[in-house]
């Protein structure tokens, strides 16, 4: 099964309103890396690829037949504190404060501009869940 360089056989796409700005958030925010982006002959983004860690996202400028929708994802990083300061500094709200949990996470949450929540994980235990 052929698949693109840097893609999965499932990965998140977003559609958002101001994707440009969204775009920003996940690189300053996130530190993410934009590898590619398509725009629309009026200038918006019809798709751009944003790489966050080991895998790529893609994001789109929401239409009226594709309305934004916000959703839930998990983010593993290398230090959950300075991941989720670096993503509050971008404009992220915190709404959940960085701590140890039970299954062996270090993780905070917060919620981007665009409404998406983030759940910025630490793994501090070896092994799986």
């Amino acid at each position: 099964m052929p698949i693109p360089p840097g893609f999965t056989t499932v990965f998140p796409y977003f559609f958002v309103r101001d994707a440009a700005a969204f775009v920003e958030f996940l690189v300053a925010g996130l530190d993410g890396i934009e590898v590619g982006r398509n725009v629309r002959p009026d200038g918006r983004i019809a798709n751009a690829r944003v790489r966050l860690g080991t895998v790529t996202v893609m994001v789109s400028e929401a239409t009226e037949q594709f309305p934004p929708m916000p959703a839930s994802y998990y983010l593993y990083v290398e230090d959950a504190e300075r991941a989720q300061a670096r993503a509050i500094a971008a404009g992220a709200a915190e709404i959940m404060p960085v701590e140890n949990m039970p299954y062996g996470d270090r993780q905070g949450g917060i919620r981007d501009p665009h409404g998406n929540l983030w759940w910025v994980s630490q793994r501090l235990a070896a092994g799986s869940y």
